[in-house]
């Protein structure tokens, strides 16, 4: 018996999700056994579980691979999960470089999901958790918001551009102000219900009584950052925490060529968009060691976004060491970190 995996590729969509089942061999030959389509309901679940033991009868591993397709997957994914199989999730991106990888050039649903399935038997991918009920809630109500702020600056320019038209129509500017007091009331609703989500669960109230003791960081971009994170509950090392929020450095450089290199962005960019302002105040508040690191970029660069990218990069450092830590901010602590320099060097070259 040669066979020393199942792996089942499954490619979502919003009423139905394809399925394949393959197998890999100590020759690492992957070969595909069987597929099928099912609706994207609880029933469809059931049958998917029920079809994949009936064709994976060897007690070997047995691993469920699909991308994280919007929300679809959440459904297919904590039903596995309750059923005490073993579930990897990856991002689009990266199950598309994979498949350009094999030289597969159609894309169609069966094709997706047998792509997933032969990537499952050859790589060992991180299994995947659902997020706690309050992180869920934390998650959707911290989206909200930042979707409220993002059409209430795109009103904001309507309204400017209606002010100063040669021609001002009075119907227009008094529904534009009318849709900004909506969204304005709106958004301090769920900010309500945020803080409300933090109060009523005592870990969450107790980590972020801790980290937000750093003067600039509010509780709202706690929440954000614990929200898009999981709560840190896949991340192992501060590279994946950097790399996950798009603030790694991207290098350019070939024989003779050297090129500037540059932040990747290639991660979270609501967690970059809520670092903005936390970075700001902490500068302003001259808060130890992140106005030290402002003024040491800036001085090198004089570039000042370099700086303040520099300083919302150690923010999120520090925000996972503290959570990881289940440790107080003390503003006279100096974080000793290896990586201090590397960071700064890093932004430098930028």
């Amino acid at each position: 018996m040669d066979t020393i995996r199942y792996g089942i590729g499954i490619d979502m969509a919003m009423e139905k999700f394809d399925a394949c089942i393959s197998t890999i061999d100590l020759q690492q030959t992957v070969t595909v056994k069987t597929y099928r389509t099912f609706h994207n309901t609880p029933n469809g679940y059931q049958q998917l579980f029920k079809w994949v033991m009936q064709n994976c009868s060897l007690p070997i591993p047995v691993i469920y691979l699909m991308e994280a397709t919007g929300i679809y997957y959440e459904g297919l994914a904590a039903y596995l999960h309750s059923q005490k199989s073993s579930v990897s999730v990856v991002l689009p991106n990266k199950a598309k470089k994979y498949k350009q990888a094999l030289g597969l050039k159609s894309k169609t649903d069966s094709i997706d999901a047998k792509s997933l399935s032969r990537m499952i038997c050859e790589q060992a991918l991180p299994v995947w958790t659902p997020m706690s009920k309050n992180i869920y809630l934390l998650r959707g109500l911290t989206r909200q918001i930042q979707a409220i702020t993002k059409d209430t600056c795109r009103l904001k320019s309507q309204l400017h551009a209606q002010t100063f038209a040669m021609h001002q129509h009075k119907e227009v500017i008094k529904c534009l102000k009318q849709q900004l007091k909506l969204l304005q009331k709106q958004k301090e609703l769920l900010e309500v219900q945020v803080l409300k989500v933090i109060e009523n669960d005592e870990t969450l109230k107790d980590k972020c009584e801790k980290i937000c003791r750093i003067k600039g960081l509010g509780k709202l971009s706690f929440a954000v950052i614990i929200a898009e994170t999981n709560a840190f509950a896949l991340f192992e090392k501060i590279g994946q925490v950097v790399s996950y929020a798009g603030y790694d450095v991207v290098e350019d450089q070939s024989g003779k060529h050297k090129g500037k290199g540059k932040i990747s962005k290639q991660g979270n960019s609501r967690i970059r968009r809520i670092m903005h302002l936390p970075a700001f105040n902490v500068v302003r508040l001259k808060q130890k060691p992140f106005a030290d690191l402002y003024t040491r970029i800036y001085e090198r660069t004089k570039v000042k976004m370099k700086a303040y990218a520099a300083v919302q990069k150690k923010l999120l450092i520090l925000v996972y060491i503290l959570w990881k830590k289940d440790e107080a901010y003390d503003p006279f602590y100096q974080m000793k970190s290896s990586g201090e320099k590397e960071l700064e060097l890093s932004f430098v070259n930028c």
